[in-house]
């Protein structure tokens, strides 16, 4: 028997390629279950070739790049808004200001008194 011989499947490389798509599909907050279902690896796959590449674990990576998607969504959302779109401008201030629509209707009517009255049958 050789001592060349490796067990176990055989190791699963990220490519700088590959880890730039994954970094996209963080930025437009894909899971990690969903990033892991695309390249067909276990989330442990992604943790360690993540820690390979200096983050603690998905988390630390998500929060990096998944808030640059965010924040690209949140300048679009402005743009639009700035350009006259109405139902975005609503969104916005019901989201950023808490407006709403609500109306409130109050009354100064006063009861002094009632009746009863028996219905017919």
């Amino acid at each position: 028997m050789t001592t060349d011989s490796k067990v176990g499947r055989p190791r699963i490389e990220i490519s700088d390629e590959d880890f730039a798509k994954i970094v996209s599909l963080a930025e437009i907050n894909a899971t990690q279950d969903e990033i892991c279902a695309i390249w067909r690896i276990s989330e442990d796959t992604l943790d360690r070739r993540l820690k390979e590449r200096g983050y603690l674990n998905f988390a630390d990576f998500y929060r990096e790049h998944g808030a640059k998607g965010k924040i690209s969504l949140r300048r679009l959302q402005f743009k639009a808004a700035e350009e006259g779109n109405v139902p975005m401008l609503i969104w916005l201030g019901k989201n950023l200001l808490g407006q709403s629509d609500k109306q409130t209707v109050t009354s100064t009517h006063q009861v002094t008194s009632f009746e009863v009255v028996a219905s017919e049958t």
